[in-house]
Parts: C-alpha cells; structure tokens; sequence
C-alpha cells in the first residue's frame, strides 16, 4: 500500500503525465456519458425488448463492445467496430493491391493516405449498418418511437446522427492517443467492456447463491480460481518473448571505435497484439447484417449457429480466423528481410547464421515457431467462454474467463501502465513494479 500511494504521488507530480492521465479521463467520461444519450424522439423507458434481445448470443457481445449504447438505442449505439472493420479491409488490401503497397511504403505520408481512405470506408458502412441498426430497433421497440413521427422519415436523420456519433468516438479516440494515455481505440473497447463487469458479477454472485443448482460458494470460488488462472497465462502470453542474440563487430566510426557488443532482438511470442482478436470478432457480426438484426429464429441452422457465441461452430471458425489473422498480422509487421538488412548495415550478424538471406530465413523461421503456439494459446483462450458455460456461468460474466474481452482487458491495461512507467522512469523515478518493469504488448523487452 505504502508503494502505491508512493508511486501516485510521483505520477501526480510529473505536470505532463498528470495532463494526459486527466485528458484521458475527461474523452473517457465524454464517451461514457454519450453511450446513455439517447435517439431524439425515441422514449427510453419502451426498450425493454431491445434490452431483452442483447442479453444473449452475439448480440450480448455487440451490445457489450459498444459499451450498452446498442441497447440503449444511444448515439453511440454502432460504437468503434464500423472503423474496425473499416481498418480489415484496407489492411487486406495494403496485401493484395499493388496501389495501396506503394502507399504503405511511403512511410508518415503514406500513413495518413490510408488512415483517411479508412475513415471514409468507415462512413460508407456506417451508411449500411445504421439504417440495420434502426430497422430492428423499429421491430423490437416500434412504439418507443414518439407519436407523430413516421419511422420512414425517422431513419434518414436517425442514420446521419448514428453515423456521426461512431465517427465522433473514433475522434475521442485519437485525441486519446494524441494527447492522453495508450492507444485511444483499444482503450475506448476496453472502456466499454468494463462498464459491463459491475453488473455480470453481481448477477453471477445472484446465481450462484440463488439458483437450486447453483453451487453456492464452493462453486462461486472455483470460478474465480479458474478466472485468475486463465488471466495469469493471458498476461504471460502478452508478455512472453524468445530472445534472438546479435553480435555487433567492431567499427571505426569517426575517428572512434564501436560496436563489439551483444545484444538481442525480441521476437514475441504474440506479436500480432490483440489486433487479430478483434479483427476476428468484427468478421464474426457479419451474420448480424445478414438477418438485419431479425429474430434468429427465422434463419437457417448455419446462420443460427453463427449467431450463437456458445455454438461449437461459431467457436471453430472464431479460432481459425485467430490463427489466421495472427499469422497475417505478423508478417505485415515483422519484416525478417528487412531485420537482416539492417543488422548487415550495422555490421551485425547472428552467431552461427551468415548474413544477408541466411539470417532473414533463421528470423522468418523461428517465428513462425512461436507464431504458432501463441496463435494456438491466444484461440483457446478465445474460446474459454463457450467451456465455462458448460459450467452453468452466467452469459454475461462468463466472457470474462477469456474471450475478446478478457484478452482486450490485459492487453490494453498492460500496455497503458507500461507507457505510465516509461514517463516514471524518464523523470528518474521508480516504475510500478518492485519485480521489474512492465512489458506492454508494443514494448521491446530485453
């Protein structure tokens, strides 16, 4: 205890870090309190049925990203995952278009090009999704419309404003990432996942003492057990990193010697990040377009079970788009060419491995090793929920023991203090931990 207040005090007296922790918080309310502003004209006391719609399967899961603005008919009601889908497309297409490959290598400038063709593919789905979104809305609460307003005149004004609130989040976003702390998308999800745990543990702690079958305590405890286990291997997978020595030769470099040092280049174990989760989890509510957010019931097994996120198939293929993404991710992030090249430029070489296209094969294939069972790990974590349903688990809660939710959480949250510590130790004082210092999933570990 003596150490935490200690450590919030120097956070406090470093003026920048204070600033931006404060920014941080004022986006954060703002973003909190526009998930409870809701549609003009819409009476929010007759969404009963809407709320009664999002409290299982997928939809459980869209409502919980955005925070509960989907079931609050809110302003923010689409949330951040149009501009997540948005980001998928231009990140297949930096791959397979030759155009946007140039694009991509032509550094800041380059940057900037695709974030603002990203951000017009994400007005151009939002065009599509809100109309979707008001479309159910008018099917599992018509009457909350207010009398004298047609809902075919409604939905041009209600589309404009939906779509404005998911861009204005997405500015929320990059100011937070500009002038606050972490990176303002992943925190913005993290934000709104959050908002939903308070109410899931009550409701399982309800449950569990309760319910005839409950369990009572004993199996209140296991859960938690169990929860703590899979958020302690979350964090080592985040964090985990296979060391790769490099051995700089001597040079004369103006008039003076350097080099002849060894260092390591850290290759993670999960170097996709929680990118490829929630990549994965957006292509999984494209079923949602399909049906228009209809009752499921009318829909074929395929698509039903798609729309359950306990299903045994939905679970395969939201692991095999993990896998998938996570190897896509790494090799457009992680260029083994380019690493060689630089090492070579540097007069560096890895001992036993020659130089040039040698060391590019060595790096290319010792991360394809570690791709693999951290790919493998991060899916069955990914999974966990539809296994502790199995166990009688609340819907809510029970995407706390894994999950998107679970693997956002660590990831965000770890690399948020990380960035907290770096500002601690620039200024010369302590980090956060007495152990060591914090690895973020972006951190080069050494």
């Amino acid at each position: 205890m003596k150490k935490l207040i200690e450590t919030l005090k120097n956070i406090w007296k470093i003026e920048d870090l204070r600033q931006r922790i404060l920014i941080t918080m004022l986006f954060v309310a703002i973003y909190r309190f526009g998930s409870f502003v809701v549609l003009p004209g819409i009476n929010p006391a007759m969404l009963d049925k809407l709320q009664s719609q999002t409290a299982g399967g997928l939809m459980s899961l869209l409502d919980m990203f955005s925070g509960g603005a989907f079931s609050n008919a809110s302003i923010f009601a689409l949330g951040i995952m149009p501009y997540i889908s948005a980001s998928i497309v231009m990140q297949l297409l930096a791959v397979a278009v030759p155009y946007f490959q140039k694009m991509q290598r032509e550094g800041e400038s380059g940057r900037k090009k695709i974030m603002t063709y990203t951000r017009y593919l994400t007005v151009a789905i939002l065009i599509f999704q809100a109309p979707s979104y008001l479309i159910n809305l008018r099917m599992q609460a018509g009457a909350a419309l207010a009398s004298g307003i047609s809902w075919n005149v409604f939905i041009i004004p209600a589309t404009i404003i939906l779509a404005a609130g998911s861009m204005f989040i997405l500015w929320l976003g990059e100011r937070i990432t500009d002038k606050g702390i972490g990176n303002g998308i992943s925190l913005i999800i993290m934000i709104g996942i959050i908002a939903r745990l308070p109410q899931a543990f009550i409701q399982e702690v309800t449950s569990r003492f309760t319910a005839i079958t409950g369990g009572g305590l004993v199996m209140f405890l296991v859960e938690i057990i169990i929860l703590y286990a899979v958020v302690c291997a979350a964090i080592v997978l985040v964090q985990g990193v296979r060391k790769v020595p490099v051995q700089y030769a001597k040079r004369i470099v103006g008039g003076q010697q350097v080099g002849g040092a060894r260092q390591y280049i850290p290759l993670k174990l999960f170097a996709a990040n929680v990118m490829p989760i929630i990549f994965a989890q957006a292509l999984m509510f494209i079923p949602l377009a399909f049906v228009q957010y209809a009752a499921p019931e009318n829909a074929n097994w395929f698509v039903r079970s798609m729309l359950d996120h306990h299903s045994w198939l939905y679970n395969i293929i939201f692991a095999f788009l993990i896998i998938a993404f996570t190897y896509f991710y790494t090799a457009i992030t992680l260029n083994p060419t380019q690493m060689a090249e630089d090492m070579k430029r540097n007069n560096g070489f890895i001992p036993g491995i020659k130089p040039g296209k040698p060391t590019a094969d060595f790096i290319d294939d010792v991360m394809s090793r570690i791709t693999l069972p951290g790919s493998l790990f991060i899916a069955f974590i990914a999974v966990m929920p539809a296994f502790a349903s199995l166990l009688n688990v609340q819907d809510a809660f029970s995407q706390f023991f894994g999950g998107t939710s679970l693997l956002i959480l660590v990831g965000v949250v770890l690399d948020t203090l990380q960035q907290i510590e770096s500002h601690l130790l620039m200024r010369h004082y302590d980090g956060l931990l007495n152990s060591g210092r914090i690895h973020g999933r972006g951190m080069s570990a050494y």
